[in-house]
């Protein structure tokens, strides 16, 4: 494992303003990610930041040491219209880190204690420390969480994923915040082309997600910018050579897998989650018991990535 360096640092502001996404807002109480996921699209970002995106990427995080003082402060504002905010768009917010600084838990009290309705995306067991936050928010505000299992395959999760949960763990994370009344979905993304796309591949991760009470699961495919696009061939390279032909096919022309091929990847998944029965299915459905302002609807699922979604400093 690489050796973490997390430094405190104060920032100017919370809430970042987002376009051409399903929530008008994210925040990120860090920024660096130490989950240092191979695929991981804020490499680009951090390339065009002239900050390190190959192996070094997430090998030192820093930490917003006003965070929640700063977030306070912007939704106290007269201005403030409690629209959607998406945790965890840039960086993970259940990283390491967050065991120490508890950033994101104060993230969440602030967010129900002004009423503004938040969806968390998240590859960190750690959520379930926040279980009774999260219930306490649910209850006041319209809150849904997006756990990131985008394959059950140990050595694509190792090689791509090296500084995360193994998978079934964080399926059991599914499990207990469905049961505690969360609105809880399985995100299937990133897809990768040769590893996850197979319908044996994604048909598992829909089961499983059905069995552990999942709201609803949804997919994307593989976003290869330059900066991410480096580092992951590298390390697809490393483990699968013979990849290599297929990937500069699929990506020769775009970041973005070709249309056909993604909008197949989506179909699929969503066929089978009809197949399989996914649906809310939850024995306690936690909601707001008094009425929302207006804009308080929340995303069912993030979109493309987006520069929007970058960390404010």
């Amino acid at each position: 494992m690489a050796r973490i360096t997390y430094r405190e640092s104060p920032c100017t502001s919370a809430l970042n303003r987002v376009t051409g996404m399903p929530f008008a807002w994210s925040l990120n109480p860090y920024t660096g990610c130490s989950h240092r996921c191979a695929f991981c699209y804020v490499r680009s970002f951090e390339r065009r930041a002239d900050r390190p995106s190959d192996e070094r990427y997430g090998t030192n995080v820093r930490v917003k040491s006003n965070f929640v003082a700063v977030l306070r402060a912007e939704l106290a504002r007269r201005s403030w219209r409690r629209e959607p905010v998406a945790i965890g768009a840039a960086t993970d917010p259940y990283q390491p880190a967050e065991s120490r600084y508890r950033l994101t838990r104060g993230t969440i009290e602030a967010l129900s204690e002004f009423r503004t309705p938040f969806h968390i995306l998240t590859r960190g067991p750690m959520i379930l420390r926040d279980v009774d936050v999260l219930t306490a928010a649910a209850q006041r505000v319209r809150v849904s969480v997006n756990v990131s299992i985008p394959t059950l395959d140990p050595h694509v999760v190792k090689a791509m994923e090296p500084g995360v949960a193994p998978a079934a763990t964080r399926m059991r994370v599914v499990r207990t915040l469905v049961a505690a009344g969360i609105d809880t979905a399985v995100a299937m993304a990133p897809i990768l082309p040769g590893l996850s796309d197979g319908m044996e591949s994604m048909a598992a991760v829909v089961r499983a997600a059905r069995e552990a009470g999942a709201t609803r699961v949804w997919a994307k495919g593989l976003y290869l910018q330059p900066g991410t696009r480096e580092h992951f061939l590298a390390a697809l390279s490393a483990e699968w050579p013979a990849l290599a032909t297929t990937y500069a096919r699929l990506y020769r022309r775009s970041a973005y897998l070709p249309k056909d091929v993604d909008g197949a990847i989506r179909t699929t998944v969503k066929e089978l989650a009809q197949e399989h029965g996914i649906g809310d299915r939850r024995a306690i459905r936690l909601a707001p018991t008094a009425v929302e302002a207006p804009g308080e609807q929340l995303a069912l699922g993030l979109g493309a990535a987006s520069s929007a979604g970058a960390c404010t400093e």
